[in-house]
């Protein structure tokens, strides 16, 4: 008996080992690829080891000239990101001034950028008023990152979870930064990939928040047909999108929805709403009823009940909720690829990479430089939502 625990003991262990190199070796592919000459990538037998070139990457660099705070943004987030993962990772424990030290750091940038714009030098040194309310501005930005930090005796304190908000606030908006300033310059990659930030974030905080609020009245409502409107919500996600995709065409057509940004976004959310509200629904129903009947026997509405009650016992199921919606709507292709135009402007990044070609055919690198490039955003996002994707956290909580 012994002996046979054993065997399956490594067996097991062995099928998850191969399971997470068949996971890995594609993305190690892709990384080195992108990071391979054009000599190396045609050779007939693959090479491991390889002189590194960045010249894949600088094809996705705008030709005009890129303004110098970009590299300072790129600087800002690659730090705070390491900060993130030394803290969460490794259990390092950073001073807690940390925080708000990085924090002006990043609102200085941020008004460096802002005042080199051509259009304000002009203003800057006339209008008076204008300086005035862009202090105000910037002064209200500061408080408004600096504010999760505790002020006590004049010496900021704060615990290491809220300086780990404090470090990757700042590495997100300067992503978002980043792609802006890259695309401004002329970057049609970073532009389509600035397109695949705002139709995947917008689609995936509107199909979260429909969700929501649907699960939670088929959760605690006697709806009358809730089960066949539960099978018609569910229905929406059986259709292939190739199924669909004629007709939405000629819809979009008419409407003057193709190619545009909030086009894309309510077809997205169209879709991702049904499996929010599935998901979202398992969620709500592991919460107790008692917490509300409590709640409301306390004088709340049930409105006040909804938001101080549940939403914070949901917080693990909107934050699983919402990585599965970005991820769907990130790598959505069909769609993305017959709704928009060449060269049009909502255009995601999905589709030109996949248009990427050269002299010689495909060009490889640029594909997988690409492509990496494209997997960090929801990479980082996934892995800063980890600690939400556990369920029945409230199980047991209250003994019936």
């Amino acid at each position: 008996m012994r002996n046979q625990k054993n065997f399956w003991h490594y067996l097991i262990i062995t099928l998850i080992a191969v399971a997470v190199i068949i996971y890995i070796v594609p993305i190690y592919w892709i990384l080195a690829t992108s990071l391979k000459g054009f000599a190396d990538i045609t050779t007939k037998l693959p090479k491991f080891v390889f002189k590194i070139s960045l010249e894949n990457y600088q094809k996705l660099m705008p030709t005009e000239g890129v303004p110098g705070v970009t590299y300072l943004f790129l600087v800002e987030v690659i730090v705070g990101l390491l900060l993130f993962g030394v803290i969460t990772v490794f259990k390092v424990k950073l001073p807690r001034y940390l925080g708000l030290v990085w924090n002006g750091i990043f609102v200085l940038t941020c008004l460096y950028s802002f005042l080199s714009l051509p259009p304000l030098q002009s203003r800057l040194q006339t209008d008076a008023r204008f300086n005035f309310l862009l202090l105000i501005v910037c002064t209200i930005i500061a408080y408004l990152l600096i504010v999760p930090l505790k002020k006590t005796g004049g010496i900021v304190f704060q615990t290491q979870k809220k300086l780990r908000l404090t470090l990757v606030l700042p590495s997100v908006f300067g992503t978002i930064a980043i792609c802006v300033a890259l695309a401004s310059g002329g970057s049609k990659y970073f532009y389509q990939l600035l397109n695949s930030i705002i139709i995947g974030g917008g689609s995936t905080i509107l199909a979260v928040g429909l969700g929501t609020l649907a699960a939670y009245a088929f959760s605690r409502f006697d709806v009358a047909g809730k089960d066949d409107l539960l099978f018609f919500i569910l229905s929406t996600r059986m259709l292939p999108p190739v199924v669909v995709v004629i007709p939405i065409y000629l819809m979009y057509s008419a409407l003057g929805l193709r190619d545009t940004h909030f086009g894309l976004i309510l077809l997205y959310t169209t879709f991702n709403v049904s499996f929010a509200v599935w998901l979202m629904k398992g969620f709500i129903d592991e919460i107790p009823k008692e917490y509300e009947d409590a709640a409301l026997v306390d004088g709340y509405s049930r409105f006040q009940t909804f938001m101080k009650v549940i939403l914070p016992q949901s917080v693990t199921g909107i934050a699983a909720t919402a990585v599965f919606c970005l991820i769907t709507a990130w790598n959505e292709f069909a769609f993305a690829l017959v709704l928009t135009e060449v060269g049009g402007k909502a255009v995601t990044a999905p589709p030109s990479i996949t248009s990427a070609t050269g002299s010689a055919g495909m060009d490889w690198g640029k594909i997988a430089a690409s492509t990496f490039v494209f997997l960090l955003p929801v990479a980082v996002f996934t892995f800063l939502m980890r600690g939400h994707l556990l369920r029945g956290v409230t199980f047991g909580a209250v003994k019936k």
